[in-house]
């Protein structure tokens, strides 16, 4: 986008907070915390027909963000994610401590543990993670920009306390410093969270060669996006070149979505208040998905096609 379009967009945006009330073309909507990243939310809409529009969810509480809003209003229709039907996530306390462990391993055997995180949400997790064992990790790319967003919202996260020392903890990397960080065995969270650019590419155009480096990957790869060929083919494109990775690739699933059973949980607190018709979004099985609330709840659901109209 151009910063026109960015600036328009500023123009037309109007600033709530979460379960705050406001009418809007004569609906009442209210915003709820969705635990996903930051600052999202569930969107309450509300006229003669009451509808929740969950976006990307997680009831599970991290060490950035307390799980989402649980206390649900009373509601006739559910938009639901479907991102991990059918999947459920590993317990967060081992993945951590399995995380902790390869990261002091690579570190131990003189390499680097080179950990890609998004800008937003699972840098800032990753860093508060790496701190409370004791790690102090350098953090380069766009994740600094966000901390300093955070620090000026801190009602958007569990405990503005524990992240600001995440953050003094972590050596600060610019980028005429990338090539010193280098000099020392160490761990590098840094942008971009896919590795389809950021300086990610950098320290693995140094590193690729390196058996005693690891690629610590800490989430979800889309299809043909640079961390997807390193995962499936230990391979990486540095642009001017695709390489081969000697160095070790693991991923490291500390999702920001809600897993099956959470899914499952949602939906029967919004059948609980009232609920009568749920449709499934934003997932590889939304279908299977609808089939096991019509099975099990005891409700309509329907999982719509792109184009698909239905009116309420």
């Amino acid at each position: 986008f151009s910063k026109r379009e960015i600036r328009q967009f500023e123009s037309n945006c109007i600033e709530v907070e979460y379960n705050e009330k406001l009418e809007v073309d004569g609906y009442s909507v209210e915003f709820l915390n969705a635990g996903h990243v930051p600052g999202s939310a569930m969107i309450s809409l509300e006229n003669d027909v009451h509808i929740l529009y969950s976006g990307d969810l997680k009831l599970e509480e991290t060490r950035l963000l307390e799980g989402a809003e649980r206390n649900i209003p009373e509601v006739d229709i559910l938009i639901v994610e479907s991102t991990y039907f059918g999947v459920e996530h590993p317990e967060r306390k081992e993945l951590e401590r399995k995380f902790v462990e390869s990261v002091l391993e690579t570190i131990d055997n003189k390499g680097h543990a080179i950990i890609p995180a998004f800008a937003v949400g699972r840098t800032q997790e990753v860093l508060m993670i790496l701190e409370s064992y004791g790690i102090t990790p350098y953090v380069d790319g766009m994740g600094k920009d966000v901390f300093k967003i955070l620090e000026r919202h801190p009602d958007y996260v569990k405990d503005p306390k524990a992240l600001r020392r995440a953050f003094k903890n972590a050596i600060w990397v610019e980028w005429k410093k990338r090539e010193d960080v280098l000099k020392e065995p160490s761990a590098i969270v840094t942008t971009a969270g896919m590795l389809n650019g950021g300086p990610a590419l950098f320290y693995i155009s140094k590193l690729y060669n390196d058996p005693k480096s690891k690629l610590l990957i800490t989430g979800y790869q889309v299809e043909g996006t640079n961390g997807d060929l390193a995962l499936k083919h230990g391979m990486i494109n540095l642009g001017n070149k695709i390489v081969k990775l000697k160095m070790t690739v693991e991923q490291y699933d500390f999702s920001a979505h809600s897993g099956d059973s959470q899914l499952k949980e949602f939906v029967r607190l919004a059948v609980n208040k009232g609920a009568e018709i749920v449709f499934t979004m934003h997932g590889e099985k939304c279908a299977e998905f609808a089939n096991w609330i019509r099975e099990n709840l005891n409700v309509e659901a329907y999982a719509p096609k792109n184009g698909d109209i239905f009116v309420i």
